[in-house]
């Protein structure tokens, strides 16, 4: 029978309540994809011209802020060497009057390198941002004051890719036109620094042609294949890398801490027992958990791989979408619930993940190849794309929804419970003062209370009494709950590689 409590702690406790009933009941779990919208503009959406000093430059790559503190941010990199980073939350301008209002959306921009900037990350808590440049270098800026903290240096082309450790941002990973994967630790820099007073880094591993084809294979057309690595992932396992090159469809995954030799890889299947015809790969994205990573491949089609089950090939197929440059990239959402894509047709598409057979939501509205896309972490049902039109759009699900589309699991307010103080009976103090430690006079004894023991526990305490050895067996070990949180030293830690690895020999 229930019991209706009455006490002066009932107002903190309706506001309890009333807290959680707003928190699940209140926030936008679904939004409908369908209605998202740029054209307009307004609050949290609309259309961005990058340029400078009057001139119009295309965006390359986009990166919004991961941190709820600065989720509003978004860095765009252009091929004139500039990032500039805009205010989302600000009024952004419609279609019509991108050019001439933008400025007013830009929080800051400079100029990053002298050469066109590939990729674009942010790491830190969105204090420090991270560029890929075709000068051959990556630099490390102070997003506040935009100072150049460092320079990192090794490659021999193009940087086209680099993704952060998950874990520890000082752990960066990059791919380079000249077919090397690189890894880099921030914590080590070289005496020397640059022109610009920042420090100087050297990569800590390198694996050259990490996607060349054998030697004696020529390409399609008599020309000498690309070694050029398209894109890198640090996994979220934390030791884990992927990558994928223009060469052809194959994804490798390497073991961050001995990077001599690929651990495994995995590739598109043939379709319909046809020879396999070998296409690059642009584009490599996994989710917040890394449980799935989707690789956008030259053939039109992205293919989504469950990282435990690598050996199984592509869980899923994507298509609909035109991926005519490796310039075209594709993002998972956060949640893993869909798919988001640019294309060479000038539109952006939207898949489900579990339903690839549907039409996908197709965005309209660039005038030119839609290249890079981004998912805004903190915020359910707002993305950006930018496009060889010169424009940056920031899509979202429209102004009734914009208060409400946090999602409940990003932001949450902190509430407590009714506070009822616990009773508790203390003997006399003079009684209760301690004979065996003088020093503390006023250390007071509590009764303690328990559960009755059971005849069961009295036994087992009686044979240890007796000084009975028990020791478990090893497999008693490796099943306890006590083995999770304490595994046997011999035990080594398992990544995606070894369930790989353990698949591929069964």
């Amino acid at each position: 029978m229930a019991r209706r409590i009455h006490s002066s702690s009932s107002s903190s406790s309706s506001s309890f309540f009333r807290d959680l009933r707003a928190r699940e009941l209140g926030a936008s779990k679904a939004p409908n994809l369908a209605d998202l919208s740029s054209d307009l503009g307004g609050r949290g959406r609309g259309v961005l011209a990058v340029e400078h000093f009057g001139g119009s430059t295309p965006p390359l790559a986009i990166s919004s802020s991961k941190s709820i503190a600065s989720c509003r941010l978004l860095a765009v990199s252009d091929e004139d060497g500039f990032v500039s980073v805009y205010d989302t939350h600000r009024n952004l301008p419609s279609c019509a009057s991108s050019l001439e209002k933008s400025a007013e959306a830009r929080v800051c921009d400079w100029v990053a390198h002298n050469n066109a900037i590939f990729d674009v990350c942010w790491i830190k808590d969105d204090a420090q941002i991270l560029t890929a440049s075709g000068d051959q270098t990556i630099k490390i800026w102070d997003a506040e004051n935009r100072k150049c903290l460092g320079i990192l240096v090794g490659h021999t082309g193009s940087v086209k890719s680099l993704c952060s450790h998950s874990s520890n941002a000082d752990l960066v990973v990059s791919g380079s036109r000249d077919g090397s994967i690189a890894l880099w630790d921030l914590r080590c820099m070289s005496n020397s620094t640059n022109s610009r007073g920042g420090a100087r880094f050297s990569s800590a591993a390198v694996v050259k042609e990490a996607h060349s084809l054998m030697q004696g294979k020529r390409a399609r057309r008599g020309k000498a294949a690309s070694m050029s690595i398209t894109s890198v992932l640090y996994l979220k396992d934390d030791v884990s890398i992927a990558s994928a090159g223009a060469v052809d469809s194959v994804l490798k995954f390497w073991d961050s801490r001995n990077l001599r030799s690929a651990v495994s890889q995995t590739s598109v299947e043939p379709q319909n027992g046809k020879e396999r015809v070998q296409h690059g790969i642009s584009c490599l994205s996994q989710d917040s958990n890394g449980a799935y990573i989707a690789a956008s491949c030259m053939d039109n089609r992205i293919y989504l791989y469950d990282v435990i089950h690598l050996h199984k090939g592509p869980m899923k197929v994507f298509s609909g979408s035109r991926i005519e440059s490796f310039f075209v990239k594709s993002a998972i959402s956060p949640d893993r619930t869909h798919i988001l894509g640019g294309s060479s047709d000038g539109n952006a598409y939207i898949w489900q993940v579990e339903k690839p057979e549907e039409d996908p939501v197709i965005l309209t509205g660039h005038e030119g190849e839609v290249t890079a896309v981004d998912w805004f972490t903190s915020e359910v049902g707002k993305i950006a794309t930018c496009s060889d039109d010169l424009t940056v759009r920031v899509w979202n699900i429209g102004e009734r929804n914009y208060k409400d589309a946090n999602s409940p699991t990003a932001v949450r307010k902190r509430v407590t419970a009714p506070n009822i103080e616990g009773r508790r009976l203390v003997i006399d103090e003079q009684a209760a003062c301690s004979t065996d430690n003088p020093s503390s006079p006023h250390r007071h004894n509590a009764f303690e209370f328990s559960t009755p023991e059971s005849a069961k526990k009295r036994n087992f305490g009686s044979l240890l009494s007796e000084g009975l050895e028990m020791q478990k067996s090893p497999e008693a070990e490796l099943s306890s709950p006590s083995s999770v949180l304490n595994p046997p030293p011999s035990l080594k830690r398992r990544t995606i590689c070894d369930y790989f690895v353990t698949a591929s020999e069964s």
